[in-house]
């Protein structure tokens, strides 16, 4: 598999970016940066409310969709940021039209800021059935599988896992107990658990296990929750760790205060790849000294073709503790240790496919640009940008990757 290249694409049908690659293709999955409201056409953002800006987003992800060949019901995950919560409805009546039959999983966030004051912002990750070993069309006919069952929440406007080739994409799980339909009574600590044990059911309903979660996002209204979240966390990776990113949302559906997404490996494959035994297709966990260390997560996690990596924080791992200066210095530790991962695995930062920021403060965005650029002076990742209230430490920039692993895990090698 080492002729698999990384292979970014732009089209004038969708808002381009000197900072970003509206797509990035490797091995079975695009990776779409996240798509603002904003016109191709003008370069501004559209008018109008909720609903208008929603439309514009779907109509970028699709514009981008279909500039490489493919279709709506070809997106596995769809990630939606809204500054309102209250815009849900409005959003997910203009959604339901670009997916009238099968619904990909889903992510929704309310966020504190969004780029240029935008509204709303989609997100979307894209199957990629022909591969990306340049004129070698791999398994053209791999087969999407999504899956429900009844044993966890059913979230309206989503499944609540798609496979596709050797990953399974699971909807962010609210603490809903699947009993009742309501929000579990209590605290952070019993919303975590009840988030995890959605996660646990639909793992085992097709078959897999924790440990088979090579990335958690942890979403959470007030970070002030976290050490409370972290004393359940551990007793569902008691051994291995997946790696983690930690977001602080402004509101999460149904007033809830915690939400969890998970990747999941998927060694078997859909078909028609050849049925190969789970256990026998590693995750391959990885640390370096080189990078600040965490007791919950792994610096970075590798499956397959993907290298996937845990959210760095502007923390120097000589002394452990945040850099000094402003958010240009901070930038740039962040980036620093999402490197020094990146190489410790015998990687660089152009097999990055793509990178997530999130800012304290979205006005901090031309200054950490000033940086993000000097890490990626030719060719450029998908990106996402959020701005949130806090982030862990009082740190105002936080930075997350998915990388390219073009040699893949054994027995893919």
């Amino acid at each position: 598999m080492s002729l698999n290249a990384t292979n970014p694409r732009n089209t004038d049908a969708a808002p381009r970016s000197p900072l970003s690659s509206q797509t990035v293709a490797f091995s079975h999955y695009n990776n779409l940066s996240a798509q603002l409201p904003i016109d191709p056409a003008t370069g501004e953002l559209v008018a109008g409310g909720a609903s208008e800006q929603a439309r514009q987003c779907l109509e970028n992800v699709r514009a981008v969709v279909e500039s490489i060949g493919h279709v709506m019901d070809d997106v596995v995950r769809l990630t939606v940021f809204l500054t309102d919560l209250s815009d849900l409805d409005a959003v997910n009546e203009v959604s339901a039209s670009y997916f009238p039959l099968y619904v990909p999983t889903r992510t929704t966030v309310g966020v504190a800021a969004l780029p240029k004051g935008a509204a709303v912002q989609i997100e979307a990750l894209l199957s990629n059935g022909e591969g990306s070993i340049p004129d070698a069309p791999q398994a053209g006919d791999l087969v999407k599988v999504a899956r429900d069952t009844d044993e966890a929440p059913r979230l309206p406007g989503s499944t609540q896992t798609v496979a596709f080739s050797h990953y399974n994409n699971l909807t962010a799980q609210l603490p809903i107990d699947p009993r009742t339909g309501e929000l579990v009574a209590g605290g952070a600590t019993e919303q975590a658990r009840q988030c995890l044990e959605n996660v646990q059911t639909i793992l085992r309903s097709i078959g897999h296990v924790m440990d088979d979660v090579v990335r958690v996002t942890v979403f959470l209204t007030d970070l002030s929750d976290l050490d409370a979240v972290d004393e359940v966390y551990p007793s569902y990776f008691p051994g291995y760790r997946p790696a983690r990113t930690v977001v602080n949302a402004a509101a999460l559906p149904l007033g809830a205060a915690v939400q969890v997404e998970a990747v999941v490996s998927h060694g078997d494959g859909t078909p028609p790849q050849a049925p190969e035994d789970a256990a026998l297709l590693v995750i391959e966990p990885h640390d370096t000294d080189a990078a600040p260390r965490d007791a919950l997560s792994t610096q970075s996690v590798a499956f397959s073709h993907y290298n996937h990596i845990t959210a760095q924080l502007p923390v120097d791992p000589a002394s452990g503790e945040m850099v000094a200066g402003g958010v240009r210095e901070q930038a740039q530790q962040c980036l620093a240790n999402i490197r020094a991962i990146v190489e410790s695995v015998d990687h660089v930062m152009d097999d990055i496919v793509k990178v997530n920021l999130y800012l304290a403060d979205i006005a901090d965005l031309d200054a950490v640009d000033e940086v993000y650029a000097t890490f990626f002076p030719g060719y450029v990742p998908a990106r996402r940008v959020v701005g949130v209230s806090s982030l862990p430490g009082g740190a105002s920039i936080q930075v997350d990757a998915t990388v390219s692993n073009a040699e893949g895990t054994p027995p893919g090698a």
